[in-house]
């Protein structure tokens, strides 16, 4: 996906099993960001981390989209264990997170698989993408995209 491309719409289970669609969002900017696992180091201080600036991103018109091949339940344990204030979504197939490009080939002690490139989307309130981060460092990530943020909106 590039900047200013159309960003595909998609309809995924919340932590609650809710519905939720990209186009229910229209007319605010939404950060869509692909994560490997719950309960996993680097994906638990890149959640706690937007959870902590939610606020900022909400009162900027921001809502914060994360999306795994986790389940539902898996989310809403990974919620309550670590106090999360995000909304995150279950793509178990990883058909949205193939979509964005996110589902990659990987290398891990000299093994090769298909697994979730950790990177995020910074959707505009027109639906089409604005910036992207194609390979995250969890550390520090959710700080730089509310900086782009403050940039472009």
């Amino acid at each position: 996906m590039d900047v200013g491309e159309k960003a595909p719409d998609f309809s995924l289970e919340n932590q609650a099993e809710e519905k939720v669609t990209l186009k229910q969002f229209a007319g605010k900017w939404v950060v869509l960001y692909f994560y490997p696992k719950d309960n996993t180091s680097g994906c638990t201080v890149e959640a706690q981390e937007f959870t902590v600036l939610k606020g900022e991103f909400a009162s900027r018109g921001a809502v914060i989209l994360g999306v795994s091949p986790d389940s539902p339940k898996s989310h809403s344990n990974f919620i309550g264990k670590k106090d999360l204030g995000i909304t995150l979504l279950s793509d178990p197939d990883h058909k949205v997170i193939e979509t964005y490009g996110a589902w990659q080939l990987k290398k891990n002690y000299g093994r090769e698989y298909y697994g979730v490139m950790r990177s995020t989307f910074l959707i505009d309130p027109e639906g089409k993408i604005a910036y992207v981060w194609p390979k995250v460092k969890a550390k520090g990530h959710a700080g730089a995209v509310k900086v782009k943020l403050d940039e472009l909106a």
